[in-house]
């Protein structure tokens, strides 16, 4: 049985990584996911590709559910290093961090089969979680929902890309794409006049310019979180943009602002 203490100790450096053998082994089990998915990854199969006998791999660690959470976490630093910051406000940010999260998954698309509810994160994957909850704690909202932000955006790309691996998966599989698998079921599509809305909103062509799912989600994602920001009350400490200190006026009205490059942004934002 696999002893989530353990991978604690070898994710956060509390017992004894092995140095760079260690990093090889888990450099080879994500290539080897890579090339051939989560469940070709094996201790025997990882010493293989390095050369080595299984029981030399168990020295540094001790079975497939830590090399996981090692792969994983190894992973995860690829968005860190790449850096998802840009400067513009919360909602930019999110939505650059949603996107990096899109694009890993793309990337390593076992990590849909890694990223379980109980797996022990790594100091890669809590570095991001800390990174997020800073942006949306900059909003002023209570700090459960701050995490429930999180939470959301995360389950939403999570998400996303579950459905976008099965459907790669699926047409690697069988050779054949989803418009291709669609198009042939016309002895199907012969039943559908029954359902009057199906039928006209497919007649005034609904079907013919699909919206990106993932793109349209996102950005219904993030005006629920901007109406949730709107609809408490302000930190009027704290420019709405990019959540740093203002000063305090002494009369009239709070601003919003803390510099006149915060209020531009804002307009631009307004008017895009």
């Amino acid at each position: 049985m696999a002893n989530p203490e353990r991978s604690t100790e070898l994710l956060w450096g509390s017992g004894s990584r092995g140095g760079l053998s260690l990093e090889r082994i888990v450099r080879a089990a994500i290539e080897l996911a890579d090339a051939e998915g989560l469940a070709a990854v094996s201790m025997r199969r990882v010493a293989e590709r390095l050369g080595f006998t299984t029981m030399s791999l168990y020295r540094h660690v001790p079975g497939k559910t830590e090399l996981v959470d090692l792969m994983r976490d190894e992973v995860i630093g690829e968005r860190a290093a790449a850096g998802v910051a840009p400067s513009g406000g919360w909602r930019a940010e999110l939505e650059a961090w949603a996107r990096a999260e899109l694009a890993l998954y793309q990337r390593h698309p076992w990590l849909v089969e890694a990223s379980l509810s109980r797996r022990v994160p790594g100091p890669n994957a809590v570095a991001g979680f800390e990174w997020a909850l800073e942006v949306v704690a900059r909003t002023g909202l209570r700090p459960a929902e701050v995490v429930a932000v999180v939470t959301l955006v995360g389950g939403f790309v999570e998400s996303a890309a579950q459905q976008m691996v099965r459907t790669a998966r699926t047409e690697r599989r069988t050779g054949v794409s989803e418009e291709e698998w669609w198009g042939a079921r016309e002895s199907l599509f012969q039943h559908m006049d029954r359902y009057p809305t199906l039928s006209r909103i497919y007649r005034e062509g609904g079907y013919d310019a699909p919206l990106d799912p993932f793109e349209f989600g996102l950005q219904r994602v993030l005006d629920g979180i901007e109406s949730l920001i709107g609809d408490e009350k302000r930190d009027e400490t704290r420019c709405v943009m990019c959540g740093k200190a203002v000063d305090t006026a002494a009369t009239g009205r709070p601003r919003d602002y803390c510099s006149r490059a915060c209020q531009q942004r804002a307009y631009r934002m307004r008017k895009g």
